[in-house]
């Protein structure tokens, strides 16, 4: 398999400086991660980089994201203005947006803010919408480990990509993550109940998708998502959890080349 190129660069932004990770070519894609990081080059970013220039940024406040400098953040809109103005400082406009869990939900207040910056939205097991039946796993009522493996359908694709025993380093990452999450996403938990109403006025080409078998965000809230935003489509993946991407990469990055027209 002939893999992309991927570089790394750090920019400055709001007094601290992030990472981010950049490969292949084309028109520009920006992939922003879940709530627990993002744990480097994996084949979904390999296959979209056949086709896009990607770009994943390190969000402010968590690892790769100068932690200590971002601690002023208090809610996702904060978050979420922040990636705005980190794709106009590179220079970026009328960008593929794909959003990854928590990230789905930064994507998603973004595109009620700032309409002009996407071409296309792709959320993929988005926090974001209160469900109406089911309840988003609270991830401070369990150990970050454990959370991190209640992501997957397919408990050895987990271990194939963080081990069967995460190390030292990978748990203390998770953590960091944890202290940023929480002080952003705590209350209330991992929703905003304006975000439904809000989305109704969205009208950018929007795939949904979601693993079946999320037990991380219900099934139920990629329907409400679906059902939010003018003219989107819910695809859901069999034997999948909350971490599509990572367990279903081809069938991730083939909805999200469906929608920009390449597969």
């Amino acid at each position: 398999m002939v893999t992309q190129r991927w570089t790394e660069e750090t920019v400055s932004l709001l007094g601290g400086k992030i990472v981010v990770l950049k490969g292949g070519s084309g028109e520009p894609l920006v992939v922003i991660h879940r709530d627990n990081g993002f744990p480097g080059r994996q084949p979904f970013l390999e296959e979209l980089a056949k086709h896009f220039t990607v770009y994943v940024p390190a969000l402010p406040g968590y690892p790769n994201g100068d932690p200590k400098a971002f601690t002023w953040m208090v809610n996702v809109r904060d978050l979420a203005i922040s990636q705005q103005l980190l794709v106009s400082d590179m220079g970026l406009s009328q960008v593929t947006v794909v959003g990854l869990g928590y990230g789905g939900w930064l994507v998603a207040e973004l595109a009620t803010m700032c309409k002009h910056l996407f071409k296309r939205m792709v959320l993929v097991g988005a926090m974001g919408i209160q469900p109406e039946k089911g309840e988003i796993f609270d991830q401070f009522l369990s150990n970050t480990e454990d959370y991190a493996r209640t992501m997957f359908y397919d408990r050895a694709r987990f271990e194939a990509i963080y081990t069967p025993l995460p190390d030292y380093d990978q748990l203390e990452k998770w953590e960091t993550c944890r202290e940023q999450t929480s002080r952003i996403g705590w209350k209330p938990y991992m929703y905003n109940r304006a975000l439904p109403l809000l989305l109704k006025d969205v009208k950018v080409p929007t795939a949904v998708v979601w693993g079946r078998e999320d037990k991380v965000v219900p099934l139920e809230c990629g329907e409400l998502y679906s059902k939010a935003i003018p003219g989107s489509k819910l695809t859901v993946i069999d034997q999948c959890g909350h971490a599509a991407d990572l367990e279903k990469p081809q069938q991730v990055a083939k909805a999200v080349l469906s929608l920009a027209g390449k597969a």
